[in-house]
């Protein structure tokens, strides 16, 4: 039996088993043997999960690391929007260059753009240098290895993830619906609540959706910018792994931010279409 496009059903379940047995050799087999090293190592138990929720310092750092998710998903969102926006509306050369300094930094390599950051924070770096040529401070001020440093530096890396589902959005949106609109005595400000923001929010839940999942387990730029003072969840699993060699405990973090991932990607997912069924009622 063939399907729409011409292939038979055989056909194309042969064409994806590569894909398949690339994803459970390279995704699920290591989740399982995660899970497993997890739980039953010696023997079943679940010691190394109760000991993360009963210790203070390890649910610290997992309260730490969402809560760093979630700041900078808002700040990439509130950055992100007008770019987006502009980038929706450019023509021409103007479009080609805001759509180059947007994907410039997903060219880059993470690691390049972190000592990026850390050339421009540490004490006698190049921001510390123009605030004392310009005689705004007197003395260096402590911009690396800080809080501030560590959201500045990750929403930088992860803008482009914003930007892009959201741009896509907005061109996606008809402009006889804001024209028309308009015609009707609405306002600008009206015409953006109450049609390009609803009609854009697939855009915003699908780039809020990526930053924050991937901000939940970056590594480098924490590492680099935030050094030690700031403890992120992938910085404990490194050090649990590879320092202390503990691979059950680190195992057990693992599989607690996959569920937690995943839990995130439902909500966002429900959220989703109940803003598409209020769009279509």
């Amino acid at each position: 039996m063939s399907m729409r496009g011409g292939l038979s059903r055989s056909t194309a379940a042969l064409m994806a088993l590569p894909l398949a047995a690339l994803m459970i050799a390279a995704f699920v087999w290591p989740l399982v043997a995660f899970l497993s090293v997890s739980l039953f190592d010696p023997g079943f138990t679940l010691e190394h999960y109760a000991r993360l929720f009963a210790t203070e310092l390890y649910l610290e750092v997992l309260g730490e690391t969402i809560l760093t998710a979630l700041i900078v998903t808002a700040v990439t969102l509130l950055l992100g929007y007008p770019i987006a926006w502009m980038m929706a509306k450019l023509r021409g050369r103007w479009a080609w260059i805001v759509a180059a300094c947007v994907l410039i930094p997903l060219w880059t390599p993470v690691l390049v753009r972190s000592y990026a950051w850390i050339i421009i924070l540490q004490r006698r770096g190049v921001l510390n240098t123009t605030l004392a040529s310009l005689g705004i401070v007197d003395q260096p001020l402590t911009l690396l290895y800080t809080f501030g440093a560590v959201v500045l530096a990750m929403t930088h890396v992860l803008m482009p993830f914003m930007i892009l589902p959201i741009q896509s959005s907005l061109r996606a949106i008809p402009e006889e619906l804001p024209r028309a609109a308009r015609g009707l005595g609405a306002s600008h400000l009206r015409v953006f609540t109450s049609v390009i923001l609803p009609l854009s929010l697939p855009g915003v839940m699908a780039g809020c959706l990526m930053v924050f999942i991937i901000a939940l387990g970056f590594y480098i730029t924490p590492a680099l910018v935030g050094g030690p003072r700031t403890l992120m969840i992938s910085t404990l699993i490194t050090q649990q792994a590879f320092e202390l060699l503990n691979w059950p405990f680190a195992a057990s973090i693992s599989t607690v931010l996959l569920v937690l991932t995943l839990g995130i990607a439902i909500v966002f997912r429900r959220l989703l279409n109940v803003d598409r069924l209020s769009l279509h009622a």
